[in-house]
């Protein structure tokens, strides 16, 4: 039989008494998802508590206020824990059940996870102070660079498009993708890349068939050797930056304007 991975949750001493919401991992959300509520031999409900070296069985009861097996007392009222919709609302009432879930559960921040509404609203600002330098960046980019941001987005498009559609274009890349477009705007080799394939669109150089091999167009002169594996353009970059390459820059920069 297929066993899981078990993490044990983090106990934690601050605890505080409100409604807690609860929601699938991985983008799950089927129509009900029963998690495990008992222990059983065939699936396992158990949490090591360090206080006494030992495992200790769990279990969710309505009339009972511990999660602890060895802590309930009497006839218990066992209970399923269903999550509807991908997401399960337990009331500040059931702190069993809270507890159960946070605290002890071995599925917990493995199958489901507590929303944390917090920690949500310090990410939401993060991406929106990302999302705004990386506007005020995309409006102060010249036509040449944020052509050569596009490439990497759209491609060859980015040939045909005027100096107020790549304006329109690069703004909204940066609003859908800050953090790809600010890696973009700090790659030195973004602007080489684009560089290397305006000159092959221009039959300034051109690129063997198999992508191995760049050539002047002119006399068929080879220039570039692409290592296996590797993007011709990105190899083509690095070339620009020897002494060689500086000088070959040199003459498709004068070949180009």
């Amino acid at each position: 039989m297929e066993t899981e991975e078990i993490q044990v949750p983090v106990q934690t001493d601050e605890w505080e008494i409100k409604d807690r919401n609860y929601y699938l991992l991985h983008g799950r959300s089927p129509l009900t998802y029963t998690l495990t509520s008992k222990h059983t031999r065939r699936y396992p409900l158990l949490y090591f508590d360090k206080n006494i070296n030992e495992q200790r069985e769990l279990r969710y009861a309505t009339n009972q206020s511990s999660p602890f097996v060895d802590e309930q007392q009497g006839q218990s009222t066992l209970s399923h824990i269903t999550f509807k919709d991908g997401t399960l609302f337990v009331p500040k009432e059931k702190q069993n059940l809270q507890k159960l879930l946070s605290l002890y559960h071995p599925h917990f921040n493995v199958r489901y996870a507590e929303v944390d509404v917090v920690r949500e609203a310090v990410d939401e600002l993060h991406v929106l102070e990302l999302e705004i330098e990386a506007l005020n960046a995309a409006k102060v980019l010249d036509v040449e660079m944020a052509e050569a941001i596009l490439r990497v987005e759209i491609g060859s498009k980015v040939s045909t498009m005027t100096s107020k559609e790549l304006k329109r274009d690069i703004l909204m890349f940066a609003k859908k993708n800050p953090s790809l477009f600010l890696d973009l705007a700090n790659d030195e080799n973004v602007i080489l890349r684009n560089f290397a394939i305006n000159a092959t669109e221009n039959n300034i150089i051109n690129l063997s068939s198999d992508q191995r091999v760049f050539t002047w167009a002119s006399n068929g002169k080879k220039l570039v050797t692409v290592p296996f594996d590797e993007n011709p353009y990105s190899a083509m970059a690095a070339f620009f930056k020897t002494d060689e390459g500086m000088e070959v820059y040199r003459s498709i920069e004068k070949k180009v304007s």
